[in-house]
């Protein structure tokens, strides 16, 4: 089979913020949560294109590389020249035509929190793809992408859906519920989804339809594995 013929392309869209609120600390996007998705698309044998609101390198939460938080894949992007190349030179957002993928993936850290969260760009991109019948997904704070996303009829998408995302007690545990610009879980609730958690760091990834989200960092890689899924 020539794989280059009929590779699916997914679109990964990450996080062009460095700021953490007021706290004078950085954040970014949690690289177990760009890199644990991006191996299992490389791995199936698709095509990975990588963009963010500001192009060029995106920040990385400097938490998410303290030797506490490595996992197989992690270590596996601080190796990889190729993907840190690309990493380095990422395509403006406002550059992206949801026709030229098959789906998109939005990976966390608390950077989507403050420009994904109403970036009109990214709304509309992604209403782009749920209107073409192409599933989109996001791991931990990058569910905020979602929030104010609306179908054709102006209902929000998480409305009625099954979702996850970071909970309330996990931003306890890093002790960022008076940073964060809002509580994820409650947003998540008022426009109506039908919020699911499990205990704080265990694995959750939901699939309602076309929209697939995951609670946490640990829950990457079974969040791009439904994506899969669904691509199939």
């Amino acid at each position: 089979m020539n794989t280059q013929q009929t590779a699916k392309h997914v679109l990964m869209v990450l996080t062009s913020h460095a700021e953490l609120g007021n706290s004078g600390e950085k954040t970014g996007f949690w690289v177990e949560e760009f890199a644990a998705p991006y191996y299992t698309f490389i791995d199936a044998g698709l095509k990975v294109t990588i963009v963010s609101p500001e192009g060029g390198q995106p920040p990385i939460d400097p938490k998410s590389e303290l030797a506490d938080f490595q996992t197989p894949s992690t270590k596996r992007y601080d190796a990889d020249n190729g993907v840190l190349a690309l990493m380095a030179n990422t395509t403006k957002l406002a550059d992206v035509n949801a026709s030229d993928y098959d789906a998109v993936f939005y990976p966390g850290g608390h950077g989507p929190l403050w420009d994904l969260t109403d970036n009109l760009i990214s709304i509309s991109l992604i209403e782009s793809f749920l209107a073409a019948n192409k599933p989109v997904a996001a791991v931990c704070h990058a569910t905020a992408a979602f929030l104010n996303v609306k179908d054709a009829a102006g209902k929000h998408i998480v409305k009625d859906k099954a979702v996850t995302g970071f909970t309330n007690s996990e931003e306890d545990a890093v002790q960022l519920m008076d940073i964060v610009p809002f509580l994820l879980e409650d947003e998540l609730i008022k426009r109506g989804g039908k919020y699911q958690k499990v205990a704080d760091w265990n694995v959750l990834a939901i699939q309602d339809g076309l929209v697939i989200t995951g609670q946490n960092p640990q829950s990457s890689e079974l969040a791009a594995q439904k994506l899969l899924t669904a691509l199939a």
